[in-house]
């Protein structure tokens, strides 16, 4: 039998929160994807995490533009919604965490605050931390507020961003899969028009009209979400956007080669 890779999944800010209230969990939602990620561990392959902040990140960081960094005439607001959001991402890490712990899996977060510097895909940081065994704790990270080595002097390190970096980086990623929080893969229309579609394939080549929620998301939604994963479909074969509140379709992906969701080709 061939040897399993790895399986990098991140959990969409909107699929564990409700990104509209601040620090409001979908405890249910996480837990169903946990219970997932023991059958993809049960199945040999070794599972990465990364999440989004959702309204644990998100509402506090559009209020002070902390993805603009440092503002003259609020530095003393920013530099306290900094040490509130990296606490804020650090309550979100140990409550996935502890979902894990409860479907026996060992875990362990890594805060980008603690090892990585600069934002985008350019941060500096050591990747190795992702490299673990199928018997070690699953390594888990998340967007978070980062220093800069500029005039910035912090930023966001998005979790797009790191998808692609541990994707390109880590090897034997056999799945690079993106877990949605309200639809079910990338859509033709925007998800409020009712004539919108699910696509099975995309490309950087195919059209889309793309909805974006400029008032809560500091992060670039689903645009750099494409971005990101159309990258990753130069290294990694299997690259999906899945409904994230239909787990199952990653083992049904893993076990059939193919399930409803949409795959980027590059």
């Amino acid at each position: 039998m061939d040897k399993k890779g790895r399986v990098l999944i991140k959990l969409g800010g909107g699929l564990i929160t409700n990104k509209r209230k601040l620090k409001t969990l979908d405890k249910a939602a996480i837990d169903k994807v946990c219970k997932t990620i023991f059958e993809i561990k049960n199945e040999g392959y070794i599972p990465i995490l990364v999440h989004g902040a959702g309204s644990y990140g998100h509402i506090l960081a559009k209020d002070l533009d902390i993805a603009g960094g440092i503002n003259k005439s609020r530095v003393e607001e920013q530099l306290m919604a900094v040490k509130e959001i990296r606490k804020n991402m650090l309550e979100l890490n140990r409550e996935i965490i502890s979902s894990l712990k409860d479907n026996s899996i060992d875990a362990k977060g890594f805060a980008p605050s603690k090892w990585a510097t600069g934002a985008g895909m350019d941060f500096s940081g050591d990747m190795t931390i992702f490299e673990r065994g199928i018997d070690d704790p699953i390594p888990i990270c998340f967007g978070d507020v980062v220093d800069r080595k500029d005039s910035f002097q912090f930023g966001i390190l998005s979790g797009d961003d790191l998808m692609c970096r541990i994707s390109i980086e880590i090897p034997n990623i056999d799945y690079s899969i993106f877990l949605l929080g309200d639809v079910g893969g990338v859509l033709d229309l925007p998800p409020n028009n009712k004539d919108a579609r699910i696509m099975e394939t995309w490309s950087n080549d195919d059209p889309i009209i793309t909805y974006h929620e400029t008032k809560i998301d500091v992060t670039g939604g689903i645009n750099l979400k494409l971005n990101r994963a159309s990258i990753i479909s130069k290294f990694v074969e299997e690259v999906w956007f899945i409904d994230g509140r239909k787990p199952d379709r990653i083992l049904e992906l893993i076990r059939k080669g193919t399930t409803i969701g949409t795959k980027i080709i590059p």
